[in-house]
Parts: C-alpha cells; sequence; structure tokens
C-alpha cells in the first residue's frame, strides 16, 4: 500500500503542476474559448485535467484512510457489517472498507 500512495502522491503533484500551469497560461491570453475554432478543445481538456486531478486527490485519500485503518486494528473490518473483509478484495481493492456482500448493498 506505501507503494501505490507513493506513486498517487507524485501522480498528484504531477497533475497538480500542470493544473497550475494552465491555469497560468490561460490567465496570460486574452482568448475566447467560446469563439475560438479551438476553444472546445481547450476547455475539454481543462476539464477532463481538473476531474483526473480531484480523482488522484480522492484516491490518495483513500489510500490515507486505508493507512488509518491498519494502524487502528480495523482493516479488515466491514464498517457495514463489522463482519472480516477477505484477504482478497483488500488485494485487489486495498481501498476497500466493506466486505463483499455489503458491497452489493444500496448506500446507505
Amino acid at each position: 500500500m506505501a507503494e501505490k500512495r507513493e506513486s498517487t502522491a507524485r501522480l498528484v503533484a504531477s497533475l497538480t503542476r500542470l493544473w497550475d500551469d494552465v491555469v497560468a497560461a490561460s490567465a496570460l491570453t486574452g482568448d475566447d474559448d467560446e469563439h475560438d475554432p479551438e476553444g472546445q478543445t481547450v476547455a475539454f481538456e481543462r476539464a477532463q485535467l481538473r476531474d483526473t486531478l480531484k480523482q488522484a486527490r480522492g484516491d490518495l485519500e483513500a489510500l490515507d484512510r486505508a493507512a488509518s485503518r491498519v494502524a487502528g486494528g480495523e482493516y479488515w473490518v466491514c464498517e457495514r457489517c463489522g463482519g472480516p473483509i477477505a484477504a482478497a478484495r483488500l488485494a485487489a481493492r486495498p481501498t476497500a472498507t466493506c466486505c463483499i456482500d455489503c458491497a452489493g448493498l444500496p448506500a446507505r
């Protein structure tokens, strides 16, 4: 899990730098995306980058929560039913907080 967190943190840092560069570059131009033939592409790429960064930050937060669950001795315990979370599930999805049975239930 430590390797996954480290690589995700690097991804967040890289995407953040890229986002900052895009914002800085757009602030330096007076281009109007709406009337620019390339505008929709630029706006789409910016939105895609924003969403990718949001997802990467969410992944990092989930990994940090999983590490806290490990430290607190709760990693193997389902948050919904209190039963065990199978090792195979945690191997496939280290940030899982519920057992496979509870994962199929509607959200509360």
